[in-house]
C-alpha cells in the first residue's frame, strides 16, 4: 500500500465561491491516474465518508482525464469569511486527501 500523497503530484483545496470549496488531485502521468481511478479509492462515496458529510453536500465530482485530476466541490456550512469560519480561503480542508491508501501500482 501506498498513499494518495506518495502518488499525486498536488492535492489541495480552495474556495469554490462563497458558499463551496473545491479540491484537486492532480497526477503527474496517465499510468498512476487510471491505476488510482481503478482503485476506487475516490469516488462521491469514499469522499463522503472520508470528510463525514453526506453525499448532498457534493456539488460535484469529476475525474478529469485530460489533466489526470480528480476534482470534487463541496457545499461550506458557513459562507467563506462569515463569523465562525475557520478557513476564509478553503485552502486547509484538503489534509484527510493525504492519507488515503491506495494499493501500490
Amino acid at each position: 500500500m501506498t498513499t494518495l500523497s506518495a502518488l499525486a503530484k498536488t492535492v489541495r483545496s480552495k474556495n469554490a465561491g462563497v458558499d463551496k470549496i473545491t479540491f484537486d488531485v492532480i497526477f503527474r502521468d496517465r499510468e498512476i491516474y487510471e491505476h488510482v481511478k481503478r482503485c476506487r479509492v475516490l469516488t462521491r462515496e469514499t469522499v463522503a465518508a472520508l470528510f463525514s458529510i453526506p453525499d448532498s453536500r457534493i456539488s460535484d465530482f469529476v475525474e478529469f482525464d485530460p489533466a489526470y485530476a480528480i476534482k470534487f466541490t463541496i457545499y461550506r456550512l458557513k459562507p467563506s469569511g462569515s463569523a465562525g469560519d475557520a478557513d476564509i480561503f478553503g485552502s486547509q480542508q484538503y489534509a484527510p486527501l493525504l492519507s488515503v491508501a491506495v494499493p501500490a501500482p
